[in-house]
């Protein structure tokens, strides 16, 4: 799943969406090459202004917070697990992803959202990893543990691009805190894709300029929601490298390293 991303635009660039233009040089934000996702950290995103074919560049809460939380604490535990009044442990719930396929299920947290709070996150790139098994020395057959390792993917010829997002307002009963918050929809990885994050075959639903759009200001049925939700950017215009293990440490986390025993990808789409 998408759970890193880069958000770092330089100050000469625009955010352009159709016909709309929003110069960033204002957003002294938008400077991080590396943002955690399990770090719950505040995220540019693209967010509509209501009644206008219009957006605002804001900032908002990696981390989807469901409506029915009430404070701070029950958000807290959501993110990391706890023990319940009988001893039980509840684990943590992870909502920095909305998976396509579920976002209108009845019931669901996100159903609301994507229908009415459709929203576009900004990146310059984003961090998955691959899964490589490696080969018992004494029976030749693939190991059960896998090494994993981390890749850097952007757009080709794209400083910068767009990933349908869904976003939730949310008070604290008790502070009154306010926050926005908002989760990444994926879709099944495309033919790269599939190659870098193997073990669940995931990607962030990229959206070209028409079809993020669409998604912000469109006023669209469900079945169109979900056709765009499930949106496979193409794999021929996406670009993958491997980088450092350690590059959530590093000054520069997107800088290409050569893995020894692990096999290019293939790139013949």
């Amino acid at each position: 799943m998408c759970y890193y991303n880069g958000q770092k635009v330089t100050r000469v660039e625009y955010i352009r969406l159709k016909q709309l233009e929003k110069a960033v040089a204002n957003y002294d934000f938008l400077n991080r090459d590396l943002q955690v996702g399990f770090d719950y950290n505040m995220n540019a995103v693209l967010k509509p202004i209501s009644g206008k074919e219009d957006f605002d560049i804001v900032q908002m809460e990696w981390g989807f917070i469901p409506h029915y939380l009430k404070t701070r604490e029950e958000v807290f535990k959501m993110r990391n697990g706890y023990k319940d009044s009988s001893g039980k442990f509840r684990p943590l719930i992870i909502t920095l992803n909305a998976v396509c396929e579920e976002l209108l299920l009845p019931g669901k947290i996100y159903r609301n959202a994507a229908l009415k709070r459709r929203c576009l996150v900004l990146s310059t790139g984003f961090f998955e990893w691959r899964h490589i098994f490696p080969l018992n020395k004494k029976t030749g057959q693939p190991l059960k543990t896998a090494n994993k390792y981390p890749y850097y993917i952007t757009i080709k010829d794209k400083s910068y691009f767009f990933m349908a997002g869904i976003w939730q307002p949310w008070t604290d009963k008790v502070t009154g805190e306010y926050v926005e918050s908002f989760a990444i929809v994926t879709t099944k990885a495309n033919k790269l894709m599939e190659q870098v994050h193997n073990s669940k075959k995931r990607m962030p639903t990229i959206l070209n300029e028409d079809l993020g759009y669409e998604w912000m200001f469109g006023n669209v049925s469900e079945e169109r929601i979900l056709e765009i939700a499930a949106t496979q950017y193409p794999a021929n215009e996406m670009q993958a490298c491997s980088i450092a293990k350690d590059f959530r440490e590093v000054i520069e986390p997107t800088k290409e390293f050569e893995h020894e025993d692990v096999p290019a990808l293939e790139l013949n789409f």
